[in-house]
C-alpha cells in the first residue's frame, strides 16, 4: 500500500470511531454514572482519605452546599499562613513545604537544616546521564522529555522495585532535588538542537534554594533578582500540592495501588500534568490573552472586553473550545486562594518589569470573565479566578520559556505526588479498580468469508 492509500484507510476508520463510537448522552444518567467522577453539583465522587492537604470550598448550612472563600491547606497548615511565615522571615519556602508534605510536620530549625543538605546532595544527576539521555533524541516537549529522564534512572537506581516507605522516601527525595536539572537541562537540549540555540549547561550552586538554581542553571549569564527568585519560589510552594483528587495525583494513587516502581508512577503522572486541562493550563492562558492584546483596540474598556470575551465563550475567538482558560476551577468557586496570594505580588512583578498594562488587562479578565460566564453559562457554582490565570504571567515576565511551564509544575508538585505514593502504600489499599457498564449490544461472529467485501467496518449502537 502507498501512504496515501494508508492515510485514506486510517482517516476513514478515524471517521467511523468518531462517528458511530459516541455514546448516548442520556445513557449516563440512566446509569447513574458519575462523568469526571463528579456528581451533578461538581462535588467530587469520594473515592479515598487523606492527611496531606485539604481543599475547602463551601460550607454546609441546613443541609445545603454553600459557597465559600476558598482555603487550602497542607497537612492541616492554611496556605496563607505557610507563605506569610517564610515572607516575614524573609527565607524561601519550597524546600520547607517539601519536609511538611513528605513528613507530615513543619521542620525544626536542625531538621530544615539537614534536610536541604539533604536536596542539595541529591541535585546531582548520574555520570554522563546529561549527555546519554537528556540530550539522546531530546523531545520537542519538555514534558516527554521529563517522562524519559524519569524512567531512565530507574535504570540507575540499585534497588529500584523496593517499595518499602523508607527506600520510596529516599527515592522521592533524589527526584524532587534532581527534577529542577531535569526540567532545565532538558530545555537547554531542545533549545540547542531545535531552535539552534548555544548549549549552555550550569550545574547547580550549593547554598542556593530551588528557585534561585533554577534561575541560575537556565540563564546564560546566570543572573536574576533577590525578588525574581522569591516569585519563583512562591510559584513552586503554591503548586507543590492540591488534595488526591487532582488528576495527575488520582494517577499517583491509581498507579501506586498496583504496587508498580516509583519511576513508572512518576511518569504516569506527568503524562496526566501534560494535559491542556491541568497543568497544560496556564500556557493556553497567556496565549489567549496575547490574542486579546492584539485584537482589543482599548485594554481599559469594560465592554470591548466583554464582547471578545462572550466571542470566546461562543467558540468564535482564540482556540475555538468555548473556554476562557484561568477562570473556574473543578473545585473552587468564589476564590482559589492560591490565585490571591499570587495576585499580591503580581502587580509588584509587572511594575518592576513594565508590564504594568498588560497586568490592568489581566485584572479586567479575572473581574469580567465570572460575570460573562454567568450571563452566557447555566452554572451550578460561582467561577473565579484560578491558580493558572496569574501563574502563566508570572512565568513570561520572569523570561522563562513556555516549553517550561507545565515542566516548573511538576518540580513542584513531584513533592505532592510523592507524599500521596507513600500514603497510598503506608495504607495498604486494595488496587484502585472502578467499573465501567457496558452499553454495547451484543453481536455474532460471522466467518470472514461472509462478511462480504470492501472496508468499512460493522456497526455500532450505543
Amino acid at each position: 500500500m502507498t501512504k496515501q492509500q494508508i492515510d485514506d484507510l486510517i482517516n476513514s476508520y478515524s471517521d467511523f470511531v468518531v462517528n458511530g463510537g459516541v455514546i448516548n448522552n442520556e445513557l449516563y444518567s440512566k446509569y447513574e454514572v458519575k462523568r469526571g467522577l463528579r456528581d451533578i453539583s461538581g462535588k467530587g465522587v469520594l473515592v479515598g482519605l487523606t492527611e496531606i492537604s485539604e481543599i475547602v470550598s463551601y460550607i454546609i448550612e441546613d443541609g445545603d452546599l454553600v459557597p465559600c472563600e476558598g482555603k487550602l491547606y497542607y497537612r492541616g497548615i492554611n496556605i496563607e499562613h505557610i507563605v506569610r511565615g517564610f515572607f516575614e522571615e524573609n527565607r524561601f519556602g519550597f524546600e520547607e513545604v517539601c519536609f511538611l508534605l513528605l513528613f507530615g510536620h513543619l521542620p525544626l530549625k536542625e531538621e530544615f537544616k539537614d534536610f536541604s543538605a539533604l536536596l542539595e546532595e541529591n541535585a546531582v544527576l548520574p555520570d554522563s546521564f546529561v549527555r546519554d539521555t537528556i540530550m539522546n533524541a531530546p523531545s520537542k516537549d519538555m514534558m516527554n522529555s521529563l517522562a524519559k529522564s524519569v524512567l531512565t534512572l530507574y535504570a540507575y537506581d540499585d534497588n529500584p522495585d523496593d517499595i518499602s516507605v523508607a527506600n520510596v522516601i529516599r527515592q522521592s527525595v533524589q527526584l524532587i532535588a534532581r527534577f529542577p536539572l531535569l526540567a532545565v537541562y532538558g530545555y537547554q537540549s531542545f533549545a540547542h538542537y531545535h531552535n539552534n540555540q548555544s548549549l549552555v549547561i550550569h550545574p547547580p550552586r550549593q547554598g542556593l534554594s530551588t528557585a534561585e538554581n533554577i534561575l541560575h542553571m537556565l540563564r546564560q549569564d546566570s543572573s536574576y533578582t533577590p525578588f525574581e527568585a522569591r516569585i519563583l519560589d512562591l510559584v513552586l510552594v503554591l503548586h507543590a500540592e492540591h488534595g488526591g483528587g487532582n488528576n495527575s495525583t488520582f494517577t499517583t494513587h491509581v498507579v501506586t495501588s498496583s504496587h508498580t516502581d516509583t519511576y513508572s508512577s512518576v511518569a504516569a503522572s506527568l503524562g496526566s500534568l501534560k494535559g491542556p486541562r491541568h497543568g497544560g493550563a496556564n500556557i493556553k492562558v497567556v496565549r489567549m490573552l496575547r490574542e486579546m492584546q492584539e485584537k482589543i483596540s482599548d485594554w481599559h474598556d469594560d465592554d470591548e472586553i466583554s464582547a471578545y470575551l462572550e466571542k470566546i465563550l461562543r467558540s468564535e475567538a482564540f482556540d475555538r473550545s468555548g473556554l476562557i482558560y484561568g477562570i473556574g476551577h473543578a473545585v473552587y468557586s468564589l476564590s482559589d486562594p492560591r490565585a490571591l496570594i499570587f495576585r499580591r505580588f503580581v502587580e509588584q512583578l509587572a511594575e518592576d518589569k513594565k508590564r504594568r498594562e498588560e497586568y490592568v488587562l489581566y485584572s479586567k479578565v479575572e473581574y469580567l470573565a465570572p460575570r460573562v460566564i454567568a450571563k452566557e453559562r447555566k452554572m451550578y457554582k460561582g467561577v473565579s479566578a484560578n491558580v493558572d490565570f496569574y501563574s502563566g504571567f508570572v512565568y513570561s515576565m520572569l523570561d522563562l520559556p513556555e516549553e517550561l511551564y507545565t515542566p516548573l509544575f511538576a518540580v513542584s508538585r513531584i513533592a505532592g505526588w510523592s507524599a500521596h505514593r507513600i500514603e497510598e502504600l503506608v495504607n495498604a489499599g486494595k488496587i484502585i479498580r472502578p467499573a465501567y457498564k457496558s452499553v454495547s449490544r451484543l453481536m455474532p461472529y460471522t466467518p470472514i468469508e461472509e462478511r462480504g467485501t470492501g472496508r468499512k467496518p460493522a456497526a455500532v449502537s450505543y
